[in-house]
Formats: C-alpha cells, structure tokens, sequence
C-alpha cells in the first residue's frame, strides 16, 4: 500500500514538472514577424540583383500595408523552391512558381494558388525557340546535333513546352541534341545565344528585349523559329498550413500594388508582372489538359 502512493506521488510530481517544462518553452513568434517572417521562395527570370530588388520593395510595401514581415528567399532553381514548400515544417511559406513548376507543387500537395501575374494585359503568355540569324537554322528539325540554351530544367517556356515540341518535331532532346545548357535565366539564354555559346534556346516571348540596352541589335541577330500556344502565366502560391487570414491580407496587398506608381515599378523590377488577378488552382486545368493530351505527367520531367 505505502509502495502505491509512493508511486502515485512520483507520477504526480513526473506529469507537473513535464507541464512546468512545457509552460517554460519559449512560443513560437507569431508568423509575419521580425522574429519569425514569412519567407516567399522565388527563382530569378532575369538578372539576380534585379529580380532580389524588386521583391523586396514588393514585400516592403505590403508590410507597409500589413504590418507582416516578408523575407524574398532566391533559389537557384525551382526543384529547390518545391522542396522548401514541401518540407516539414515549410521553409518557404509562398512562392512565385512558373506554371510547370507549380503544377507539379500542386501534385505534391505543397502548393495552392491564390494570384496569376498579368503581363502585356493577359494572365497568360507565349514560349519561343531562337536562334542566331545568321546560324543557317531555319526548323526545329534543323536543331538536331545542336548546343541548346534553357533558363532551367522545371522552367515551362523555356524547357518544358520546348521539349515537347522538339519531340513532335522529331527531335529527342535527351539524344539528338549534342548539349543541353541550364543558363540561369530567360536573359542568359538569349545572351548564350546572342554570343554564340549555345545554337538555340528557348525563353519567353519576347525575353530579347531584356538584353536590348546591352545589345541594340539583339532583334536583328536573333530570330524566333517557333512560338508556342498560351500558358497560364506565374504568379503567388502558398503553402496549404499557411493561415487564410495572412493569405487574404497579403493578396489585397498584392493586388493593390498595381494601382500606385512605386507598386507598379516593384513589380516590374521583380518579375516584368504589370498587375495581379484573383485565380485558384482550377485556372490551371486547361494546361494540364496540354500535358495529358501529350502523353505526359508531370513526374515524367522532373
């Protein structure tokens, strides 16, 4: 009898210092702040410097909107971005993912859609495939035994849709072409190409212009040999954990930015993006429905 009370008290004593650690525990910082901000993942599409400062004059504004933190988080790479989504617990909370990419985030339960970018007035754009002028390349059969130039292996506009028109060319990119360069950017591809490291590449429409200070001539030097049909443009995604109250006033933030003159200059400097529309997961269908009409799952070209 006396050995069970001594155990009961020794139970007792065991669960009130575990609740005394546990109350002791520092809390976790309220997510949107200095000690614990909201870090948003994004791949440069152009010059790394530029990209950098544009979305932290994004995530400055929206937090002089807000009040929550945001850190811009640059990987090299968009695997790199749905692995920090996909950790547990995330390390990247939002992302700009372009639209394979995001799919495939999609797919793995990592990612959700809450805003598409808007460029040229559309919240959807075009691939192209170029070459030197004076390169004697005038088909995408002609690419065979050739060098190829890509921003990276997940970019949709330049690899992705590429690749599958390549291959309804004829050409099989893993064996027909003598090399395939990841560039680091949409204007490194068309600066590979404008110097002649690599015989083709493949960007957005029209990433020329954004080597035209450098090279006025770049128009005349490259030309276009293929232009794709429409992708859903990139745009902001989160993770599903992340709360819907910060969601709806990060995106009226966001959404926002393009009704003032310092909003509208940030977004440009970040991504090109001229504004920011509304749309979830469903304005992505009719791009899947491209990938399944090839034959092609995503998993297919990680």
């Amino acid at each position: 009898m006396q050995s069970k009370k001594l155990f009961t008290l020794l139970l007792a004593v065991l669960v009130l210092g575990g609740m005394l650690l546990t109350a002791c525990q520092p809390k976790t910082p309220e997510l949107g702040t200095e000690e614990n901000p909201i870090i948003w993942a994004v791949v440069p599409s152009g010059e790394t410097d530029r990209v950098v400062s544009g979305f932290e004059d994004i995530a400055r504004l929206v937090h002089d909107e807000t009040g929550l933190v945001i850190k811009p988080m640059v990987a090299t790479e968009y695997a790199g971005v749905i692995e920090a989504m996909c950790s547990n617990p995330p390390k990247a909370h939002m992302a700009s993912l372009a639209t394979f990419a995001y799919i495939l985030a999609s797919e793995k339960g990592c990612a959700e859609a809450e805003l598409v970018s808007v460029r040229f007035g559309s919240a959807s754009y075009n691939g192209q495939i170029i070459v030197r002028a004076d390169s004697g390349i005038e088909t995408l059969e002609d690419l065979k035994g050739k060098t190829f130039c890509r921003p990276d292996p997940l970019s949709t506009s330049g690899w992705i849709i590429p690749s599958l028109t390549l291959k309804a060319a004829g050409i099989d990119p893993d064996t027909d072409l003598a090399q395939i360069v990841d560039a680091g950017s949409h204007d490194a591809v068309v600066a590979g190409v404008y110097n002649g490291d690599c015989d083709a590449g493949a960007t957005y429409v029209d990433a020329r212009s954004r080597i035209e200070d450098d090279h006025p001539d770049v128009m005349d030097v490259i030309k276009v040999i293929s232009v794709s049909a429409d992708i859903p443009n990139d745009g902001v995604q989160y993770v599903p954990s992340f709360p819907r109250e910060l969601r709806d006033k990060i995106n009226a933030a966001l959404l926002n930015l393009q009704n003032t003159e310092e909003g509208k200059a940030a977004l440009d400097t970040a991504y090109q993006w001229q504004g920011l529309e509304a749309h979830d997961d469903s304005f992505y269908d009719a791009f899947r429905q491209v990938l399944d009409a090839a034959g092609v799952s995503p998993e297919d070209l990680q």
